[in-house]
């Protein structure tokens, strides 16, 4: 079975960002009063701020100030990071060649809806994308798959099937998406 449709994360993938995701998360993480390597906070990007912060903070420290820490940081990142995100070379011919092979192209991000939307700009995509999910769309955040599995369904919603096993259990095990690391 050929393939219908192609999922992608932006940050990382198709901008290049990871680094100024992690210089804002360790000064949020300094202005709160606590020291974290900037190589152990890079090896966690990726992930949603809410799986990030409970990966570098006791759950205490999480539970009572992680989502001040994260406003503090978006706001940051958004002031002094974002006008510094570039694309990756040739995304938006890349994606051009992918729709002239009449494959459908959706993002699974756990970036913040606006901030996907600005990404999409950079990137000059925004006019050849089918679906998108952020983590606005979702429960948890990545390595969770719940972002992968709204993308999935938004494409099924176009008509596209996704070409993955069927297994027993739940719907995330018949994607194959039980926890993406």
């Amino acid at each position: 079975m050929a393939a219908e449709a192609l999922l992608f994360d932006i940050d990382g993938t198709l901008v290049d960002s990871v680094d100024l995701h992690a210089r804002a998360w360790e000064e949020a993480f300094e202005h709160f009063g606590r020291r974290i390597p900037f190589a152990k906070i890079r090896a966690q990007i990726g992930k949603g701020a809410d799986e990030l912060l409970k990966t570098l903070l006791p759950p205490e420290e999480f539970e009572k100030r992680g989502e001040e820490i994260d406003r503090w940081r978006s706001d940051l990142y958004k002031r002094k990071y974002f006008g510094q995100v570039r694309a990756f070379p040739r995304v938006r011919e890349l994606f051009q060649e992918l729709l002239r092979r009449k494959l459908r192209i959706a993002l699974a991000s756990s970036a913040k809806g606006d901030e996907l939307e600005r990404y999409k700009q950079i990137a000059g995509i925004d006019d050849l994308i089918e679906a998108e999910t952020s983590s606005d769309d979702a429960e948890r955040s990545k390595p969770n798959p719940d972002i992968f599995a709204v993308a999935l369904e938004r494409l099924a919603r176009r008509g596209v099937a996704p070409a993955v096993p069927q297994r027993r259990g739940s719907p995330r095990a018949a994607l194959g998406l039980e926890r993406i690391s």
